[in-house]
């Protein structure tokens, strides 16, 4: 929804970095989880209660549509999911992500995936339902040091936007960062500026202040 309007001619960053892909979606690249590691991670999803969607190529593989989250994430990616059996198609997966409402739920989720997981895969809410994994050198951090071979750019050079906590692995990679004014106080204090949040047009407002202006 954004490729046209804003006619984007670079490689674009999906699923926190696990794949890299042309405007027009050919790809160029793809970080994959193994698929014994896919199924760890599904299992440990499965004891903590919560719900795992998988992203296996380009489709979106979810158990029930009624499941939580399932029809905001639809109307915000704009494409339905797949629905059948998650476990079924493990050999492309660029990303799982186990959903649930019970926020503490999550934080634990995320602490224990990480700590099963190692130096494995890399696992990080990227909302305070959903806790993202993909490949270890999948991250946003990662994105930004791809994006420096790719395109012949020094990170040093790059402002990376964003307001959850798996954005601070690419504030900490890229010269200069802009936290949204939603973020939380502790994501705000990794960036080197901090915007206004989304209903105020947050990300315009960074631009202008600390790009284009004297800021």
């Amino acid at each position: 929804m954004v490729i046209d309007p804003l006619k984007i001619s670079e490689p674009i960053a999906g699923f926190n970095g696990g794949m890299m892909v042309k405007p027009d979606f050919t790809v160029i690249e793809a970080r994959t989880l193994p698929a014994d590691t896919a199924r760890r991670v599904i299992s440990i999803i499965r004891d903590h209660k919560a719900d795992p969607w998988v992203y296996n190529g380009n489709d979106w593989i979810v158990s029930k549509l009624d499941a939580p989250h399932v029809a905001r994430e639809q109307w915000t990616v704009k494409f339905p999911p797949v629905v059948g059996n998650v476990e079924e198609k493990l050999d492309q997966v660029v990303k799982i992500t186990g959903v649930s409402d019970d926020l503490d739920l999550m934080k634990r989720l995320e602490h224990d995936l990480q700590q099963a997981l190692g130096d494995t895969a890399s696992a990080a809410l990227s909302q305070p339902y959903y806790v993202d994994v993909t490949n270890r050198d999948a991250n946003k951090g990662g994105v930004v040091m791809t994006l420096e071979r790719l395109l012949g750019i020094p990170a040093s050079q790059m402002v990376t936007l964003g307001d959850q906590p798996n954005d601070v692995l690419m504030f900490r990679k890229s010269g200069m960062s802009i936290a949204m004014g939603q973020a939380s106080p502790e994501v705000q204090k990794q960036a080197t500026h901090v915007s206004t949040s989304c209903e105020e047009e947050g990300f315009a407002s960074g631009i202008e202040k600390f790009v284009l202006g004297d800021a």
